[in-house]
């Protein structure tokens, strides 16, 4: 008895809201720190499914059942969460199978400071566009003088002596790879709105694995394992090539000595929704994996590969996959990373062309 009063005296006593739900993600109990995070109280939630009181800016529902499945605890950090009471918050959320629970769950949830929260976020992303929008006046503004050093250069050349030659080839060439990379930077910028229509998966991955085979990745063994079934998605194929291509460039340019293996996994995940910071759910059930052997992604960078300007490659952007993922979110989409040695995963997750009439 002493023991159940001491465990029901901790439960009440946490400092932080905590849920226990069941195997199908019913509410069971909540503590007091949680009935005053959503506004509500235990005898009110008990028995409700969680996601219609907590509104979590992640594909939660699948990492839900990774936990139960492999009985590991679940960190998700930097996590809008909101309760349909109250406006979404910053937090860090940890969840665990409670042993012996039959499916059971702990959630706790770690709300940051709001106004910090506000203040440092905003200031992040407006410092990020300040950042972009710099860089893409500077671009446009380097590439003028870059050619008149390129035009200059190639006119030495020729009444230049065979040694001299190799440094103006050497000014030609950086010149070009220079105005190569600020291309890339005014292309960040100037990503148009897709165009959202029917689109083929298979047929975008067809044109970039062709694409790829011919150029970046020739020689390398690019392995197709498709679903024959997966409805069309809804997108814009232009811009889904150019993502799916960003991605393998990435993959081959992993490769050990350009001799690893590239996979195009797709398959069909009706169960995967991403919940919005309002509470609305979005079907994404259509998935396309990039999948390399290669050795991973630094740990350093894992979380961050999708901001401007972070790379893991010596001279690299950092633009590439952020671009990606600025396509990607103006798809209504997601895009995640998984990554170890010898095995790194690039998922994109869609809607269905069809989920509007039908009401996904």
């Amino acid at each position: 008895m002493s023991g159940d009063i001491a465990e029901e005296a901790l439960w009440t006593s946490l400092p932080v809201p905590a849920l226990v739900v069941d195997a199908a993600d019913r509410i069971v109990r909540i503590n007091p720190a949680a009935e005053g995070f959503m506004l509500v109280s235990q005898r009110a939630v008990a028995g409700e499914p969680l996601w219609d009181r907590l509104a979590v800016d992640a594909p939660m529902e699948e990492a839900f059942e990774r936990a139960r499945q492999s009985g590991a605890p679940l960190f998700v950090n930097d996590v809008d969460i909101g309760t349909g009471a109250r406006a979404p918050m910053l937090c860090n959320l940890q969840v665990a199978p409670l042993a012996g629970g039959a499916g059971q769950m702990l959630i706790l949830l770690a709300p940051r400071e709001l106004a910090g929260r506000m203040a440092q976020k905003s200031g992040v992303k407006a410092a990020a566009r300040s950042a972009i929008g710099m860089a893409e006046m500077l671009a446009h503004e380097i590439k003028n003088p870059l050619a008149g050093i390129t035009g200059a250069a190639q006119l030495l050349s020729m009444n230049a002596s065979a040694g001299d030659r190799e440094l103006t080839d050497l000014i030609v060439g950086e010149s070009r790879r220079i105005v190569g990379l600020l291309d890339r930077v005014e292309q960040f910028g100037n990503v148009t709105r897709p165009v959202l229509r029917r689109v083929n998966l298979h047929d975008v991955l067809d044109r970039a694995r062709r694409s790829a085979m011919v150029g970046f990745a020739a020689g390398m063994p690019i392995v197709e394992d498709y679903d024959p079934s997966l409805p069309h998605a809804l997108g814009d194929g232009d811009q889904l090539l150019q993502v799916v291509l960003n991605l393998l460039k990435n993959a081959a340019e992993a490769a050990p000595g350009g001799h690893g293996t590239i996979r195009l996994h797709t398959y069909y995940d009706g169960a995967l929704r991403v919940r919005r910071g309002d509470g609305a759910g979005l079907a994404l059930p259509l998935q396309i994996e990039i999948i390399d052997d290669g050795p991973g992604l630094p740990p350093d960078i894992a979380e961050e590969v999708f901001e401007p300007f972070v790379s893991g490659r010596e001279n690299g952007t950092g633009l590439g996959l952020a671009l990606a993922a600025k396509i990607i979110s103006e798809h209504g989409g997601w895009i995640s990373v998984s990554s170890v040695p010898g095995r790194t995963v690039f998922r994109i997750s869609l809607q269905r062309a069809d989920a509007l009439e039908e009401g996904d």
